[in-house]
C-alpha cells in the first residue's frame, strides 16, 4: 500500500478526530481509514492514536507524524500551485518601479516581457518614492546607488549606467564647445539642487563649476533633461537615455567615476512567484544576448 496515502489518512484523522469526517474530507470509505491507520501503525510498531468516546486524539508519536506530514502536504500544495502557474498563460497585474531616469533602459525590456506575455498588464511607478516590496507595493523594483541591504529582499545586478556632459547643438553653436573641464568656466551648466560630495557626479561639479555659471538647478531627472534638449545649457545624461535624443552632442568620454549602479530587487515572497521568474527570464536573455542593459 503506498505509504504516503497511510501518513495523510493519519494527518486528516488527527486535524479532524473522527472517522467519518476524515472520509469525508478523503473522499474514502470509513473502513479505509481504519485500515490505513491499522496498516500504518503495524508498521511503525507505535500507538498513533488514542481511541475515545470524542473521537481519535494524537499520541506523542502521532503528534510528531502530524508536524511532518502537514509540513509535506504544504510543500505538494505549493508545489502543485507552481507547477499549475507554468502550465497557464500568466496574466493580472505586474507592478515595476524606478527613478524617472531609468524609464529609457527599463522600457525595451517591459516591452519583451509583455509582448511575450500579452495578458499581463503592466503599472510603471517612475518614483522616488521607495515602495514598500514587502507589502506588495511592487513585484520588481529597480534601486540605485550601492547595493541594498535590505534583510528578505533578492538583489540582482541591473545596469551600470554610464554618465557624461551634453549639450545641444544649438546651444554650441552659440556658445561653442569645451575641449576640456577648464573650459567649462564660463559655460552655462545645468545642475542639482542638492549636491551631497558623497555622490561622485555631485562632487565633480562642486570642484570643477562655478556657482555662478549655474544657471538651473532641479532634483527632477525631466527638467534637467528638458534643459538639455532646449538648448539652455551642458549637463549630464545617461549614454542609453541620449540614444532617444539623438541631436545631443556627448561633450567627454564617460568617467568611471560617474557610473552609477543600478540593481534589480524583488522580495523573497515574491521572487518564486510565476510572474517574477518570467521577468527574470527575460532580463536574462536580453543581457546575455547582447549585454544590452550595460550599453
Amino acid at each position: 500500500m503506498d505509504r504516503w496515502h497511510l501518513i495523510r489518512t493519519a494527518y486528516h484523522l488527527g486535524k479532524l478526530g473522527t472517522i467519518s469526517a476524515t472520509a469525508q474530507a478523503l473522499g474514502i470509505h470509513r473502513a479505509t481509514v481504519l485500515r490505513h491507520i491499522d496498516a500504518l501503525e503495524a508498521e511503525l510498531g507505535v500507538k498513533l492514536f488514542l481511541r475515545g468516546n470524542r473521537g481519535y486524539t494524537p499520541t506523542e508519536d502521532g503528534e510528531d507524524l502530524m508536524g511532518v506530514a502537514g509540513a509535506t502536504e504544504e510543500q505538494f500544495g505549493q508545489l502543485f500551485n507552481r507547477l499549475k502557474q507554468r502550465s497557464e498563460p500568466l496574466s493580472g497585474e505586474f507592478i515595476v518601479t524606478s527613478l524617472e531616469a531609468l524609464v529609457p533602459v527599463l522600457m525595451p525590456l517591459l516591452t519583451v516581457f509583455q509582448k511575450r506575455y500579452p495578458a499581463i498588464q503592466l503599472r510603471y511607478l517612475s518614483s522616488k518614492k521607495v515602495f514598500r516590496l514587502e507589502f506588495g507595493e511592487a513585484h520588481i523594483a529597480v534601486r540605485t546607488g550601492v547595493r541594498p541591504q535590505v534583510p528578505d529582499n533578492i538583489v540582482i545586478p541591473f545596469a551600470t549606467q554610464k554618465l557624461t556632459l551634453y549639450a545641444h547643438p544649438e546651444y554650441l553653436a552659440q556658445y561653442g564647445r569645451p575641449n576640456s573641464f577648464k573650459a567649462m568656466a564660463g559655460h552655462k551648466f545645468i545642475g542639482f539642487e542638492k549636491l551631497i560630495a558623497q555622490v561622485s557626479v555631485h562632487k565633480w561639479i562642486l570642484d570643477n563649476i562655478r556657482e555662478e555659471d549655474i544657471v538651473l538647478k532641479s532634483d527632477d531627472d525631466q527638467v534637467r533633461k528638458q534643459a538639455l534638449i532646449n538648448a539652455l545649457g551642458i549637463g549630464f545624461m545617461g549614454q542609453h537615455e541620449a540614444k532617444c535624443h539623438p541631436q545631443m552632442v556627448e561633450l567627454f568620454t564617460p568617467l568611471k567615476e560617474w557610473e552609477v549602479d543600478h540593481w534589480l530587487v524583488t522580495h523573497s515572497d515574491l521572487h518564486r512567484s510565476a510572474k517574477v521568474q518570467a521577468f527574470l527570464k527575460v532580463f536574462r536573455e536580453l543581457t546575455e544576448h547582447n549585454g544590452f542593459f550595460n550599453n
